[in-house]
């Protein structure tokens, strides 16, 4: 009896090991503005930046995150390719780029961030996805909300650096 026990014990914490371990490969590695910016400048090999643009309130903002980057396809390609950020659209505080501070400005009933102002070229709609190469320029704000494939389309052309042989209307077969 004392076997079986020690054997079924052994199996269920393998088996709880092994679970954990699948539900970590679907989890993505968000980082702030400033440990995104670090690494790429660490790095030997930097990667681009994904900057995902949202605000508390967003309910697509919130299905995204739990229907699109959880994908396990989406997290596994953006891990190997990307460093992500999540961006509060409504942060308050300070966020440092290029030599300048940008804050949060008071406006109406939320407000907003400069950056991400900055980040969304003035169209501050939710969520938006933005994308910048290794040297933190832009290469293009996406916004709206993203299923798996169609947002696996947008990240494949611009992490396998598609966007540098053609340009997105021949690429998507539009």
């Amino acid at each position: 009896m004392r076997a079986d026990f020690t054997y079924l014990t052994r199996f269920f914490l393998i088996l709880f090991l092994f679970s954990g371990t699948i539900s970590q490969a679907q989890n993505v590695e968000w980082l702030s503005w400033e440990e995104a910016v670090e690494r790429s400048q660490k790095d030997a090999q930097p990667k681009k930046l994904f900057i995902d643009v949202y605000t508390d309130w967003c309910g697509w903002c919130k299905k995204m995150d739990k229907d699109t980057f959880q994908n396990p396809e989406v997290a596994a390609y953006m891990k190997d390719n990307f460093y992500m950020v999540k961006l509060d659209a409504e942060g308050k505080d300070p966020i440092e780029f290029q030599g300048k501070t940008f804050k949060f400005i008071p406006s109406g009933r939320r407000g907003y961030h400069e950056f991400a102002a900055a980040l969304l070229q003035g169209k501050m709609s939710y969520p938006t996805v933005v994308f910048l190469d290794e040297k933190l320029n832009m290469l293009s704000p996406v916004p709206g909300y993203q299923k798996a494939k169609p947002f696996m389309q947008i990240a494949r052309y611009f992490g396998d650096n598609i966007y540098k042989e053609k340009d997105w209307q021949a690429y998507a077969g539009k």
